[in-house]
């Protein structure tokens, strides 16, 4: 294979694989820089996945499947709210609870709607678009301007995330609440309500990221087919330092060590399979062991806050 194609081939495969990350990792971003730690990201894809195959198998339309997705998003992620930011429970372990509905929930959805265990049927899905002159280029024309509409979406959606995190009046809430609630609630900002956003936000990006499998790199849904995506994004956040920016780079290295597996294997290079399937999550490991201690984290990151 030619390394121009090879490239490509690398390319392509890195941006597909790793904008639901990414997707997760702009979740985690907008949650944790307002104090709220969202464990339920994996779960909350997970729903996400499975919403956007069930609008799209009752419509017919892909894209009204993606705008299910984000609405069930928000709705679990509201949920998540009333639990962690109402009620102050402990942030992971309601996640953890999200995680674990979402499992047990799709599969019973799997099985009543469609009686088919495991799997969906395929849906109408995402289809790649094509840019005027940019899909032409040689190269990144193929491997980025062609890609469905979701992956272009997410370099619109990182733009937009840091304009709103650093330049906004709510990036400065959401800062304010992250770091010191107490402060930003004597100023007259209402940290639950600003939590809330955010954490809606979040949950919205996390299922998009969750239907960016299924309708974008698939045209079904898998039980369990987000494996891991959703812990990686936090990691991804982390390792990005809570921007949106270094989130979104994130993933993409960890979409990068997950591509070369696909990319190597079509090329031709011998290198034990298992050694490249466990890749993403070594990487992820050390990522966060040089983050950790080198980045810090919002003050207020997973303390409740209540009112008197």
């Amino acid at each position: 294979m030619e390394i121009l194609a090879f490239v490509a081939l690398l390319i392509g495969a890195t941006l597909r694989i790793g904008a639901p990350i990414a997707f997760a990792a702009l979740g985690a971003t907008f949650a944790e820089r307002a104090g709220v730690i969202n464990v339920g990201l994996e779960g909350i894809m997970l729903f996400g996945a499975f919403a956007g195959v069930l609008v799209s198998y009752l419509t017919g339309n892909a894209w009204l499947g993606v705008a299910g997705a984000a609405v069930t998003g928000v709705i679990v992620a509201g949920l998540l709210g009333v639990a962690s930011i109402t009620f102050g429970a402990n942030q992971i372990v309601a996640g953890m609870a999200v995680n674990i509905l979402a499992l047990g929930l799709t599969r019973f959805g799997l099985d009543v709607i469609w009686d088919r265990p495991g799997v969906s049927p395929s849906v109408a899905a995402l289809e790649p678009i094509h840019l005027p002159i940019l899909s032409d280029l040689p190269v990144v024309g193929e491997a980025i301007f062609r890609q469905n509409g979701l992956v272009l979406l997410l370099f619109v959606l990182v733009i937009v995330s840091t304009v709103v995190l650093r330049r906004s009046r709510f990036g400065r809430h959401v800062e304010a609440v992250g770091e010191a609630p107490e402060a930003a609630d004597s100023v007259g900002i209402s940290v639950h309500r600003t939590r809330y956003v955010a954490l809606l936000i979040s949950g919205a990006l996390a299922a998009l990221g969750g239907v960016t499998l299924s309708l974008g790199a698939l045209t079904y849904f898998v039980e369990g087919m987000t494996a891991g995506r959703g812990f990686i994004g936090l990691a991804a956040n982390i390792f990005g330092r809570w921007t949106a920016v270094g989130a979104f780079l994130a993933a993409l290295l960890f979409g990068l060590a997950d591509a070369l597996q696909v990319s190597l294997q079509v090329a031709g290079v011998q290198i034990p399979s298992q050694f490249l399937l466990i890749l993403p999550y070594v990487l992820t490991i050390v990522a966060l062991a040089g983050a950790v201690g080198r980045s810090r984290a919002p003050a207020a990151l997973g303390r409740p806050y209540r009112t008197d």
